[in-house]
């Protein structure tokens, strides 16, 4: 055996040469006319002009993660005139308490972050733990007799 008498077990076939004459002519099964026709040819995605036309928002996108808190709890607003009336003096007033009584709601499934605001008047002495006050809420406690414990 020598290497001019091997011969591959597989035959060296060639591609048909289309557009050059012969067998498959005129369109050479690129169909009519226009940008299909051409070699090379890209039709621009549809879902792209949608997305052009979306606005840019500042902190969506490639760093929505360090600008978009989603485990953050939204903070509840208490007045002083609903807590002059849920509360008797001496009464502590926190998240869990203002939850029970129905002044605030839950959020993400637990106790809210809360704030009192000083709309109205207070007339008790009350013990406020775990939330965070308004200066004009703040006021109208020490005015009240009571304190406030953050």
């Amino acid at each position: 055996m020598q290497l001019n008498t091997i011969s591959p077990r597989t035959k060296n076939k060639k591609n048909a040469a289309v557009g050059r004459g012969g067998k498959r002519g005129k369109t050479s099964g690129r169909g009519g006319k226009g940008q299909t026709a051409r070699a090379g040819h890209h039709i621009r995605p549809e879902v792209r002009d949608l997305i052009k036309k979306l606005p840019k928002r500042r902190g969506h996108g490639k760093n929505r993660a360090r600008t978009v808190r989603t485990n953050r709890i939204p903070t509840s607003t208490v007045n002083l005139t609903a807590l002059e009336a849920a509360y008797k003096a001496g009464e502590t007033v926190s998240p869990a308490s203002l939850l029970a009584r129905g002044l605030v709601r839950r959020a993400k499934g637990r106790a809210p972050v809360v704030k009192v605001l000083g709309t109205g008047t207070l007339t008790k002495a009350l013990v406020i733990r775990g939330c965070t006050l308004s200066d004009a809420a703040r006021t109208a406690l020490v005015a009240a007799g009571g304190t406030s414990h953050d």
